[in-house]
């Protein structure tokens, strides 16, 4: 009989806010694969189905758009409720072997799993509240940070990508060394593996002389793009025509288009908001660079992204992305919101062919070797494994269980 994992995430395909959908997809799917029974139990998503099996796993969405809420922490605090409600049932019907939480959101249900029905858990956390704002700052990061904080304290294992995030939990939470283990994310190279003409969807964008800069990213602050921003007139003065791509959302959207305007280069900048997954693997395909300007980065999805289609990244040298992105071997790196050095990165790449060949080539095969999510989700069945075999011998609090004793006769004929 196949183990079973409950799987907690406040996003997943094809609502997808962050990279976090991204990974605990890609994990679900190669953990099915492997032979356990996977169910992600997640927010809903308009016009996706309260129940689907996709890749071999369960996915379960609880309703949480059909009533308003009045703040961001009431939202939190329904879908935890939501999510506990469609675990319990599942639990009762088959009882889970362990539960995965993912970041501090679906905390609440994942701490009622353990510490209600004796499930062990084990926790990612993608990023911190205090990292992502550089400190704690008011009321709600404070919250959050001590969520955070109860989160990795209730988990048996925490899981993180890259060492920077474990330097950062250690730091913060004060948490043991041998709590964390580091598993980097991963990429699945062959969902680049099509063939399309790319000429119509380049020449919507630039000329067949203009080069293009892709950036993929949430538009808030920590990422960067005001940086990618005011280092664009020294990257145009040096290779006239660059026509930059911005993919994302979010609240710093507006003011990013207010400062290319401001900066006189918004011809040369296209906001083109949400973008399916089809359609951005074909704007990947298209690009001669990919940019993660990023402030703070656990790890960086987006430049494996770009290494798996063969195009060369130019990243920050900021939180995990130095964990995989070597200078001039996989990748360009620069000084973290230094705009002098990232329009040095840029120009790099666009002005060196042979360079951004070699760049491609060794991405690609690091991505492939090294950053695939067959080995990563091994790596996590591997800790699902010695969490089982501790929590066997202790209980799911970490307490010694009472030993079993010898059945007596009467005891052994009731039980046969």
């Amino acid at each position: 009989m196949s183990k079973r994992v409950l799987m907690l995430s406040w996003e997943y395909p094809p609502r997808i806010i962050g990279g976090l959908a991204r990974v605990v997809a890609q994990l679900s799917w190669k953990m099915a694969k492997q032979g356990w029974e996977v169910h992600v139990v997640t927010a809903d998503h308009p016009g996706s189905p309260e129940h689907e099996i996709e890749h071999g796993v369960h996915v379960h969405r609880v309703k949480t758009q059909t009533d308003p809420t009045p703040d961001f922490l009431t939202w939190v605090h329904r879908l935890n409720f939501g999510l506990l409600q469609y675990a319990i049932e599942l639990h009762r019907k088959t009882p889970f072997d362990i539960v995965h939480a993912h970041d501090w959101m679906v905390c609440d249900a994942a701490w009622v799993m353990k510490k209600g029905f004796g499930v062990p858990m084990v926790a990612t956390m993608h990023a911190t509240e205090a990292g992502r704002m550089k400190g704690i700052h008011t009321d709600l990061q404070r919250y959050i940070n001590q969520m955070e904080w109860r989160l990795t304290f209730e988990a048996w294992k925490v899981i993180v990508n890259s060492q920077h995030m474990q330097q950062e939990l250690q730091n913060q939470f004060k948490m043991p060394q041998d709590k964390i283990t580091v598993i980097p994310n991963g990429i699945d190279p062959e969902v680049f593996d099509f063939e399309f003409d790319a000429r119509p969807l380049r020449n919507q964008f630039a000329s067949e002389h203009e080069k293009i800069v892709l950036f993929v990213g949430r538009m808030v602050l920590e990422k960067g793009v005001q940086v990618l921003l005011h280092a664009v007139p020294s990257v145009e003065y040096e290779c006239p025509g660059t026509k930059f791509l911005f993919v994302g959302t979010g609240y710093y959207l507006d003011e990013l288009k207010a400062t290319a305007e401001n900066l006189g280069i918004g011809h040369d900048c296209k906001f083109l908001g949400y973008v399916s997954d089809p359609d951005l693997l074909k704007l990947y395909k298209i690009a001669d660079a990919v940019c993660i300007p990023s402030l703070y980065e656990p790890f960086g999805i987006v430049a494996l992204e770009g290494m798996a289609a063969k195009v060369p990244v130019v990243t920050s040298d900021t939180g995990g992305l130095p964990d995989f992105v070597e200078n001039m071997a996989n990748g360009v790196t620069t000084y973290t919101g230094n705009t002098q050095s990232l329009s040095w990165g840029l120009l790099q790449v666009l002005r060196n062919p042979e360079l951004a060949e070699s760049l491609k080539e060794e991405g690609y095969k690091r991505v492939t070797n090294i950053y695939n999510w067959k080995m990563i989700a091994a790596h996590t069945l591997e800790v699902y494994e010695e969490v089982l075999a501790q929590a066997g011998q202790m209980g799911a609090d970490g307490v010694a269980s009472t030993p079993k004793q010898p059945l007596g006769k009467a005891a052994a004929a009731k039980s046969s």
